[in-house]
């Protein structure tokens, strides 16, 4: 997977990292805390610019948050409640979580947006509750980018630190990537497993 990852980052460069960060946000099949870190190694060997892997996975993450925003302006907070209860299963996203980040987001705003776009598991959910709330989309947008270049820049930074320790490291990059991968495997289907029990009284 590592090998893969740098490979298609070589080979589309900044599109292909906003490609796949853009992907991932909406619903993940590599997260960014394996694009970044890798966007970032290549960009440190000198095939990509430092600031150009940066705007790059920010700008894809950005696009990434619309159709969440979009779903939530769209349908509204019954219709929201709704699919989530019938559907929620498979995002792992019961309506009590959905309530909880609802009440997040009319507490904090903006901010919430921020903030939400630093945890890995509500990176894209926090669109979710500023479109049902008819959140203006330039403020979303930029709260949305601040939160996303500050992400997308330390897991970049991480990767030029790795390709500093290229030779320690390299023989690890492979096991590193898949035991990640195993990990959010693992986790998702858990929460599928354990969807609704607990907050069953």
């Amino acid at each position: 997977m590592a090998d893969w990852t740098i490979s298609f980052i070589e080979r589309f460069g900044y599109l292909g990292i906003a490609f796949l960060m853009a992907l991932e946000n909406v619903f993940p099949p590599i997260p960014s805390e394996i694009i970044m870190p890798f966007a970032g190694f290549v960009a440190a060997r000198g095939d990509l610019h430092p600031a150009g892997v940066v705007l790059a996975g920010t700008l894809g993450a950005l696009a990434g948050t619309l159709p969440w925003y979009w779903l939530g302006w769209r349908i509204g907070r019954e219709r929201l409640a709704r699919w989530v209860k019938a559907h929620g299963r498979w995002f792992t996203l019961s309506p009590q979580e959905l309530e909880r980040a609802e009440r997040w987001f009319q507490r904090h705003g903006g901010r919430a947006v921020f903030a939400g776009r630093l945890v890995p598991a509500v990176r894209s959910v926090i669109s979710l509750p500023a479109g049902v709330a008819r959140m203006p989309l330039a403020p979303f947008m930029v709260w949305s980018f601040a939160g996303s270049l500050l992400w997308t820049a330390a897991l970049a930074a991480l990767g030029f630190w790795l390709e500093s320790h290229y030779e320690r490291a390299a023989p690890y990059l492979n096991g590193a990537t898949q035991a990640v991968l195993a990990v959010l495997v693992v986790s998702y289907v858990w929460r599928v497993l354990r969807f609704g029990r607990d907050s069953k009284p």
